[in-house]
């Protein structure tokens, strides 16, 4: 700037202070103050506009704005005063702004905290403090701006552009080697504006400083300030992004990642499409961040990023460059973090495979997610939502791997794929074997091209369909926007599967072969005309009539047909003859328990399990006593030990239910429904829907039919509950050669647990309740700590059942300490345990020992 133009603007604003003061003083009309501030817009503008005021002009135009702010209305006259705020330098008008806001309610009694001058260029924000303490309190008691004016005219500084003005002299500043702290400062001012204003105005704040207006707005500022850098730097000019790159760092890092890159990343994806310039300024943006508000900006971008490739041309290599970001996507996202969606891990995987330099990030990516899907300790200790996000992550990644990555690395998948199914094998959870098996058939898949490949049995369901889905390659859709409120086009497109056009072609011109043609070319053995066999009829067997000839059938008859028979008569025959029954309970429960199936007959499992609980309900005391003893012994399968702890459930299930004799009530008397009403047919039924709920809704005291009440019978599992319970907490912890609970036969370990914990739970009224209790308590202690998450929700189980069986005056006088020990417990698997069902079943326990707790004191003493 000209010397006589900075000494014109250094005169113009000490006249402009004088008649302020003036002004204030006497309470004139204002004219003089309006001519001196005319005589300031005017010198501002003849010195080269805010972007040519060096470091002194810049203090004492920032004097100037404060004395502006704290000069009474007398001598602000309208419009003048406006338009120093709007045309003098920006940064100096926010913070006077600002700060004339936030001291507005300082003679009510709200102090005002100075700010310390450290450096000499914290001096250009704030009015030079030198001048004495007699002109500050001299403004500081006249009234100066109200906080509905401050606040009028921050709104009108956005409105009228004056932000992108802000960053683009912030931009300016960084390249001439500004002020760090001068930078800091109108970077707080900028990001936490909103809160500035909402703090100060208590929630009547304009709907201009709403967050969800207020940082789209900004981020329009910002595309509009990168323009003017794309401008620069084809004009030859050098230009400094690192104070955008701020900006946006601690935008996101406030998280306003949503609002800010929901108006950034749709415009820079256009303007990178084919253009080196845009592209190289994207990068820039986002390598200039700091490291702190490095992961916060890359997660924006992987979140609203609608592909792979816009994510490559928006970030470049960015985490080859950076280690922080280098972190967040190799380490953070994929194995530390699981909440992301399968969109958020194609976007990031697609994006390191688009590059020679990020491959080499991929291969060694897809190493450590098999490591941690092969990892025994982390299948045990990790939720089944991470382990379903290591997975859908792992054949995102198989996808990408080209053949000579996949030969490179074929022995290395080959082990991790045999370490990893056979943790997930061993899971106790249906959900995590599942998972193993598609992953381990995916590797074998890729790995296996020509030879043969891995085949297991499992339901499909969505997830699995999903996970297959992964392991192909998607092309990018092009979306097509449409308006908000029209839903219409994307249901129907996305009802229609996506036909290329070739294939429609061929599908519309390929003839249809008429079926007398394809019948012709059928092999010629189909012509041979087949036997009449419609007037056959099935000659029946007639089944065994007493238990000991189905015994004769079931252990040395080689007639199929009659054995087939026999298992399907036999538990009918059982309940009709109970006292044959019990003459040989024990031999037929051994009998059935070793049964195995010879012919293929539908449904053996349930027909063998139906007969087993039979003969138990019918003589319970010996059949349970062989049962629980066996449940221990040597020479048995997994699965056997495992269907004596289904018949014990099903059998005690049955005993604990009352019989009911005599003929149930009218439907009157039951409980009235929500009646659903037809989607399509409501008014030709109207008058039947209103008599039935009329109907449902009419209390009936008497009716002129005669019922007969149902009469119960006592819970005949009262008296025999130990006998079921006890044996099996006997002899858990002795490991036998082919049977170890507490070792790898952990899911036998956790059927046991859940099994304890129903017949707890079946027990409510039973005499040994307090002592099947105590001992409940002792065994769940002894297993708190189990690794297996199944065996921790039965364990949990099992205290809900105590705490629901066991009368609360006998838990308190007999399981005191126990149950302390137990709450402490408790809140500990609250807080810390992997699993979401065992936090919440160890909730639940908690609220039910507060609800117990609660009903004591309630109770008279």
């Amino acid at each position: 700037m000209a010397a006589p133009a900075g000494q014109g603007l250094e005169r113009a604003l000490r006249e402009a202070a004088a008649a302020l003061g003036r002004a204030g003083a006497a309470e004139g009309t204002g004219q003089g103050p309006a001519a001196a501030l005319g005589a300031v817009l005017s010198a501002l503008s003849a010195a080269g506009g805010p972007a040519a005021l060096g470091e002194r002009e810049r203090a004492q135009f920032g004097a100037f704005l404060r004395s502006l702010a704290r000069a009474p209305g007398a001598a602000r006259p309208d419009g003048e005063w406006q338009r120093c705020f709007l045309e003098g330098p920006p940064g100096l008008a926010l913070c006077v702004l600002l700060e004339a806001l936030g001291s507005a309610g300082s003679s009510s009694g709200v102090s005002v905290v100075r700010p310390q001058v450290k450096s000499n260029c914290t001096r250009i924000l704030f009015l030079p403090f030198e001048r004495g303490r007699d002109l500050e309190q001299s403004l500081s008691s006249s009234p100066g701006l109200a906080p509905r004016e401050a606040a009028a005219m921050l709104e009108r500084f956005l409105r009228e552009g004056r932000l992108s003005a802000l960053l683009w002299d912030g931009c300016q500043q960084q390249a001439h080697g500004g002020c760090p702290e001068l930078q800091d400062a109108l970077l707080n001012r900028i990001v936490c504006l909103p809160e500035h204003v909402s703090n100060k105005l208590q929630g009547e704040n304009p709907p201009v400083f709403f967050p969800q207006n207020y940082f789209p707005l900004l981020g329009a500022a910002v595309l509009q300030v990168l323009q003017m850098i794309s401008d620069s730097l084809r004009g030859g000019l050098d230009c400094s992004i690192s104070f955008i790159s701020h900006v946006l760092g601690k935008v996101c890092i406030h998280g306003r990642q949503k609002e800010i890159l929901g108006v950034l990343v749709p415009r820079l994806t256009e303007l990178t499409k084919s253009d080196c310039i845009w592209q190289r300024i994207c990068w820039r943006l986002v390598e200039c961040v700091p490291e702190r508000w490095m992961e916060a900006v890359v997660l924006g971008f992987v979140q609203r990023a609608p592909g792979s490739d816009v994510l490559s041309r928006l970030l470049g290599n960015l985490v080859v460059k950076n280690k922080k970001a280098q972190f967040v996507v190799t380490q953070k996202v994929l194995l530390l973090q699981y909440g992301h969606t399968t969109a958020v891990l194609q976007n990031l995987l697609g994006y390191l495979s688009l590059d020679r330099l990020r491959r080499a990030l991929l291969l060694r990516v897809l190493q450590e997610l098999l490591e941690t899907w092969g990892s025994s300790s982390a299948v045990k200790h990790s939720p089944p939502e991470q382990q379903l996000y290591i997975s859908k992550a792992i054949l995102i990644c198989l996808s990408h791997l080209k053949e000579p990555e996949i030969e490179s690395c074929r022995q290395e998948l080959l082990t991790s794929m045999m370490e990893g199914v056979k943790c997930h094998l061993d899971s106790s959870l249906p959900q995590l074997r599942r998972l193993g098996m598609v992953v381990a058939e995916s590797i074998s898949s890729k790995i296996n091209t020509e030879g043969p490949v891995l085949k297991f049995e499992y339901e499909e369901d969505d997830e699995t369909r999903e996970l297959r889905s992964l392991l192909v390659q998607t092309p990018p859709l092009c979306v097509v926007p449409s308006l908000p409120g029209d839903d219409r086009s994307e249901k129907a497109g996305a009802a229609l599967p996506l036909v290329p056009e070739s294939n429609k072609k061929s599908q519309t011109a390929a003839p249809v072969m008429p079926d007398e043609e394809s019948d012709a070319e059928l092999d010629s053995d189909d012509d041979l005309i087949p036997y009449d066999m419609s007037e056959d009829k099935e000659l029946k067997i007639k089944a065994p009539v007493y238990i000991r000839d189905c015994i004769e059938v079931l252990t040395g008859s080689e007639d199929v047909d009659k054995w087939e028979a026999t298992v399907k008569a036999l538990e009918s025959l059982i309940r009709r003859n109970p006292a044959a029954t019990r003459e040989v309970s024990v031999e037929l429960a051994k009998i059935l328990l070793h049964l195995e199936e010879k012919t293929c007959i539908e449904g053996f499992v349930e027909l063998r399990q139906r007969a087993q609980v039979a003969v138990l309900t019918t003589d319970p005391i010996p059949v349970s006593k062989y049962l629980t003893s066996q449940f221990y012994s040597l020479n048995y399968s997994l699965r056997q030990r495992m269907d004596i702890l289904d018949v014990l459930v099903l059998a005690a299930q049955e005993l604990s239910c009352p019989k009911f004799h005599g003929k149930p009530k009218h439907s009157d008397a039951q409980k009235p429904r929500i009646q659903l009403l037809p989607g399509n047919d409501s008014s030709k039924d109207w008058r039947r829907i209103v008599d039935e709920r009329i109907k449902s809704k009419t209390r009936r005291f008497a009716t002129c039919q005669c019922h007969m009440e149902p009469t119960s019978s006592p819970n005949q599992f009262s008296s025999v509950a130990g006998h079921f319970f006890f044996p099996l907490l006997q002899h858990f912890d002795r490991p036998l050669t082919t049977f170890d609970l507490l070792g790898e036969d952990h899911l036998v370990l956790g059927r046991l647990v859940h099994t304890l914990a129903v017949l707890m739970y079946l027990a409510v009224n039973a005499v040994a309740v307090t002592a099947m209790g105590k001992a409940l308590l002792e065994f769940v202690w002894t297993l708190r700590f189990h690794t297996d998450s199944y065996v921790r929700q039965g364990l949990l189980s099992c205290i809900s059942s105590l705490l629901l069986s066991v009368p609360a005056e006998l838990l308190l006088a007999d399981m005191t300490e126990e149950l302390l020990e137990t709450q402490s417990w408790l809140g500990d698997m609250v807080e810390k345990d992997p699993d979401g069902d065992c936090r919440r079943l160890a909730l639940q326990n908690l609220l039910l020992m507060e609800n117990l707790k609660k009903k004591l004191e309630a109770v008279p003493s």
